[in-house]
């Protein structure tokens, strides 16, 4: 399942300087105020004001998205341009699904590792509202006889084939979150797990009911104002803080809900799933020498990553792989790491991936270990929520969750955390970032 070890690639050291993140926004049936890049620029335009070099100055940019809208192909280069970061910017998009924000930042640490850039601006960005609505393949095909029809009796004759059917869309959100080897979509693949390593309806309804608390928490207590960057709309409504969250949740009413994908019998429920929302992130990366020229201070060094794949009926015990890699790499145990990021995409994937951890037989077969790494210490795992409670912009989830892991090891006074992510499709990937 998992790729072979390799040894950690040497080279130079890769710092993160700096980063910030638009508001999650529910997308709530509608489509939201910002494209992509709108939200890119959002949150990219505060966090370059402020650093003591010119947004000309970067080498290049590299962002994740999986949502591209038709108005915005390449998107990097779209925000880049409006950055203001000069028409000589080489910029480009990356897009492995859930994973995307992350390989960004792991593309621009290999580039500056290998000592061919100084200085990378690295992000993600989803805008799910706007995902399309799309047209059946059968009415696809009654436009194409339309319009090759080269004479008036041949396109009359293939006018008559309408049908009013052909008028209904199909949700290009539904189709993107459908796996098209298994057959499954997301959710059914938490269903899955849920199934395979008995995780009950109760428990991922506390699992969530957990998550909404730590946020509800964190923006009371301020902990999120210097990672999150106010959003204005057209309008001019100002948008603060993730608005996904809901602090009077209840196990009464998580329990009220009905599963979503699995009925009657199913566990995952709106409750207990990440939301659809808009969000994008930026960390900007800089090499030992960049720091000496512009006297930066790095808030965290990026010591190591790893992708890792499997059978996509199951790609939510991803991290399971991905984590477990660095963890053997570097010969750690699952308490040598103080805080861990594991993107929410479902409580139940969440809540399978520590009983996969704590499994012999997994371990053993699966993970080629002696003995079980055991379960990731509840108190050390999204401290402060996670996809259930913010949500899940797709590309953009995997930058926050290193931007927010490096926020919550400075507050918290400590060293070392891993993030790491499952990838609609089999995949996923995991980084291990040290605190300077």
């Amino acid at each position: 399942m998992a790729t072979e070890l390799q040894p950690p690639a040497p080279g130079q050291p890769v710092y993160i300087i700096d980063g910030a993140r638009t508001p999650f926004l529910k997308a709530g049936g509608r489509r939201g105020p910002f494209t992509p890049v709108d939200l890119a620029v959002q949150c990219g335009r505060p966090l370059l004001l402020r650093q003591p070099f010119s947004p000309q100055d970067f080498d290049q940019v590299i962002l994740g998205c999986v949502n591209v809208v038709a108005e915005e192909m390449n998107p990097a280069r779209v925000a880049a341009l409006r950055l203001g970061m000069g028409e000589a910017m080489p910029a480009y998009t990356v897009q492995i699904n859930c994973g995307s924000g992350m390989q960004s930042i792991d593309t621009a640490a290999q580039y500056i590792r290998n000592g061919s850039s100084d200085l990378i601006l690295a992000g993600g960005t989803e805008a799910l509202s706007h995902s399309p609505l799309l047209f059946s393949q059968p009415a696809v095909k009654w436009f194409s006889r339309v319009q090759g029809a080269n004479n008036f009796p041949a396109k009359l004759g293939a006018m008559l084939q309408f049908r009013p059917g052909f008028l209904k869309p199909e949700v290009g959100l539904v189709k993107g979150l459908t796996d098209p080897i298994v057959e499954l979509n997301m959710g059914q693949t938490a269903e899955v797990l849920a199934h395979l390593f008995n995780i009950s309806r109760e428990r991922a309804d506390e699992y969530a009911l957990s998550s909404h608390q730590r946020l509800a928490h964190a923006q009371e207590q301020g902990w999120l104002d210097d990672e999150v960057v106010a959003a204005i709309t057209p309008q001019g409504k100002i948008l603060k803080a993730d608005d996904g969250v809901r602090p009077d949740n209840s196990l009464e009413a998580l329990g009220k809900l009905k599963p979503v994908f699995e009925r009657p019998y199913g566990k995952v429920t709106a409750g207990n799933s990440s939301q659809i929302t808009d969000g994008a992130s930026w960390v900007i990366l800089a090499s030992e020498q960049a720091v000496l020229k512009y006297n930066l201070k790095p808030r965290a060094v990026i010591v190591d990553s790893h992708w890792a794949a499997l059978d996509p009926e199951i790609m939510g015990l991803g991290p399971v792989l991905a984590g477990s890699a660095l963890l053997k790499r570097h010969q750690y145990s699952m308490q040598d790491i103080d805080l861990w990021e594991l993107n929410e995409a479902f409580a139940a994937q969440v809540l399978a991936c520590q009983a996969a951890w704590d499994d012999a037989d997994f371990s053993r077969r699966v993970l080629g270990l002696e003995r079980p790494l055991g379960r990731i210490d509840h108190k050390r795992l999204n401290i402060d929520g996670g996809g259930i409670s913010l949500g899940h912009p797709v590309a953009a989830s995997g930058n926050r969750i290193v931007l927010h892991l490096i926020n919550a090891l400075h507050r918290n006074g400590l060293k070392r955390g891993i993030a790491t992510e499952c990838i609609g499709g089999g995949q996923a990937g995991a980084m291990l970032i040290e605190t300077v």
